[in-house]
């Protein structure tokens, strides 16, 4: 394994030392599995060599094509990019059919539905919920912490009776499909073993949403919402309400969202990664492809794991990068609302 790894990270530096070169920054960023300069001068976002038209939003999955159109109905009359990616996550967070996210969740191991949230505005405000039970639309709480408390975060009972208080209606979220796969589980081995493209698997639907808008006025805004791992440990909250890890913004720049694993995602923070390497000179694209290839750097066993990174800059370039083959993400502009297969690492 040692080997391995040895052989892997020789390669890797080639190929990126290789791309850096090429941009002149090589004094800038220390190589796959080094770390990355943050407080070095801010370069600026590359421009496409075409010109994209605003507004742009994009989000994980195929469950991000309904979501993509809610989203657009706010921007292309003029509307701001946070009011349409919590518009857009809202359809996921109410459809039962998607069951990782919001109402028909699957639940955890002791057959509760919990959830969790975040959304990140241009200027760098944040809000978010974890460990969430009986609200279908977390990401709407989420909002209100940001706007109407001085926090960032709220979890369990106290999420709770903050949504509640603000005029929130408790619901039972668990579905009459979620219990019996609920109860299907309870009879197997319960051993936990991540599922690599959950929402390939036919009995197993959809992954997490993250969803990044660019209005016309280019101001860029995210949202992320889930439901977590099938049948998890109560209380396991993942990467999706945590600012950096599941979502990160920063409106001068770009953003980024992360679906998949979450647990290797808060190990690397890396939607705060992708933010960075794109604000030291590198595409979408090539930031999102640092940022899996720093988990293969340097988490053991990610050959098991998906991790999918999606990211949008504030000249509306797009990009994303994965560990495993088979994730995509919605894209929508003005021409069209499609479905985009991002590269993997593993063949």
């Amino acid at each position: 394994m040692k080997c391995y790894f040895s052989h892997f990270k020789f390669i890797s530096d080639i190929v990126f030392q290789d791309m850096i070169s090429r941009r002149n920054f090589i004094q800038t960023l220390s190589g796959v599995s080094g770390g990355i300069a943050l407080s070095g001068p801010v370069m600026s976002v590359p421009l496409m060599t075409s010109e994209v038209q605003l507004p742009i939003v994009v989000s994980t999955w195929n469950h991000g094509i309904p979501a993509n159109e809610a989203a657009w109905e706010i921007l292309r009359e003029g509307g701001y990019a946070l009011d349409a990616v919590e518009a857009g996550v809202r359809v996921a967070e109410a459809d039962p059919e998607v069951i990782t996210v919001g109402y028909g969740g699957l639940p955890d191991a002791t057959g509760k539905v919990t959830l969790d949230a975040c959304i990140m505005d241009e200027q760098g405000n944040a809000g978010s919920v974890a460990f969430l039970e009986h609200i279908k639309h977390p990401v709407s709480v989420a909002r209100k912490v940001m706007e109407q408390t001085p926090h960032v975060m709220l979890t369990g009972k106290g999420a709770l009776s903050f949504a509640l208080k603000n005029g929130f209606s408790r619901e039972n979220l668990l579905t009459p499909a979620a219990r019996s796969a609920w109860k299907r589980w309870k009879k197997t081995d319960r051993t936990f073993k991540p599922v690599i493209n959950i929402e390939n698997e036919e009995i197993w639907n959809h992954d997490t949403i993250g969803m990044l808008a660019l209005d016309s006025r280019g101001r860029l805004c995210g949202a992320c919402t889930t439901s977590g791992m099938a049948f998890k440990l109560h209380g396991r909250v993942g990467d999706s309400p945590i600012i950096g890890a599941g979502l990160f913004v920063d409106g001068d720049i770009g953003g980024a969202v992360a679906t998949g694993s979450g647990e290797l995602v808060m190990k690397t923070l890396g939607s705060f990664l992708v933010v960075e390497l794109m604000r030291q000179g590198l595409t979408p694209d090539e930031a999102c492809r640092e940022a899996v290839m720093r988990i293969a750097a340097k988490i053991p066993d990610h050959q098991k794991h998906q991790i999918g990174y999606l990211a949008l800059d504030i000249h509306g370039n797009t990009g994303s990068f994965a560990m495993q083959p088979g994730f995509d993400y919605a894209l929508r502009t003005s021409g069209k609302n499609e479905l985009v297969m991002a590269p993997p690492l593993m063949k």
